[in-house]
């Protein structure tokens, strides 16, 4: 490591899922390096159970919006005295966060500018460019990233709703941009070609899912709608008893990553070279390459700017059906 004296470390994600659940190599890592680091992390309240179960971390400390709680965590993080700092959010509110609480903060560099040029100027300069966990580790040199991929950890305590010798595919309807989201007539058509072939339909989704997650329900006859108020340790806990997860661009396609499930992901506006595809797993992922108009963002929209939604609706429930034979 950079020093050779005892070390504390502060590790920050603030949010979303699917970014959270993409550094949990960095814990790993930095332990595997040296057993004896004491690591911190602050992550947004929501996603706190991703991290709390964690061998490699020492404390998680849970962020909040109100202005009164950053204040007096900030305070709590400069009496801390971490002797590094990995800011992995790398915006406004970590930046507020962080100030002050060490002189050795690395930040994450998001190349904000290459991503704004592929999604308005169709420029690709993040062609080959690797992918995000391994652009997590390079914020701080010292790091060694492992080979292992993402991981959930799920306590004893957490039991799942799928025995471990059922033949259950997940799917995951939801995202929390619509141009993410894969129609949700196709998913009911596909669920159905599933039952039809013998195979249990398992329904995944979190509290802003559920109308979406009950029409797949009531539309796909023998499916089971295992929708969570956000129990991201239950999801994960069901997910790791499916052969395989049919998911959107979303935290939950990271999840099932993370507990080493089979992964076929749709992609409509966004596109692999963003770096959040699925990691270190079994995996692929649909897209519409005949398309000019991809990306049309980095994040996702609440509509398609050019009314077609052609990036979505022309990969047809046959086409995600085909891929998923060859997957599992």
């Amino acid at each position: 490591m950079i020093k050779d004296t005892f070390q504390k470390i502060l590790v920050v994600r603030l949010s979303s899922l699917g970014d959270v659940i993409l550094t949990t190599p960095i814990y790993r890592s930095l332990k595997k390096s040296d057993k004896d680091i004491i690591i911190h992390t602050v992550v947004l309240d929501a996603y706190k159970d991703v991290l709390k179960t964690n061998p490699y971390i020492n404390s998680v400390w849970e962020y909040s919006k109100n202005s009164e709680v950053i204040k007096i965590l900030n305070e709590s993080l400069i009496h801390e005295e971490y002797d590094y700092v990995i800011d992995l959010q790398n915006n406004f509110r970590s930046r507020e966060l962080l100030r002050n609480v060490s002189k050795n903060t690395y930040r994450f560099e998001k190349h904000s500018l290459k991503k704004l040029l592929l999604v308005h100027f169709k420029i690709n300069l993040l062609k080959n460019f690797p992918h995000i966990t391994e652009r997590y580790a390079a914020t701080f040199p010292e790091i060694k990233l492992d080979n292992e991929g993402p991981e959930i950890f799920i306590p004893s305590s957490v039991k799942p709703r799928i025995a471990e010798n059922e033949v259950v595919i997940g799917l995951c309807p939801g995202s929390k941009h619509f141009t993410k989201m894969w129609p949700i007539d196709n998913f009911v058509e596909l669920g159905n070609m599933l039952i039809k072939k013998g195979v249990k339909v398992a329904i995944f989704g979190g509290s802003d899912d559920k109308n979406i997650c009950k029409h797949l329900e009531r539309n796909i006859k023998g499916s089971i709608n295992l929708t969570t108020d956000n129990n991201i340790l239950q999801l994960a806990s069901d997910m790791k008893n499916c052969i395989a997860i049919i998911c959107n661009d979303s935290g939950l396609m990271h999840t099932a990553t993370a507990v080493k499930t089979n992964v076929l992901a749709i992609f409509g506006s966004t596109v692999r070279e963003f770096g959040f595809y699925p990691y270190k797993s079994t995996h692929s992922v649909l897209e519409n390459f005949s398309l000019s108009c991809r990306p049309c963002s980095h994040i996702g929209r609440k509509s398609c700017p050019k009314k077609h939604f052609k990036c979505m609706k022309e990969i047809t429930p046959s086409q995600v059906y085909d891929k998923l034979q060859e997957l599992i």
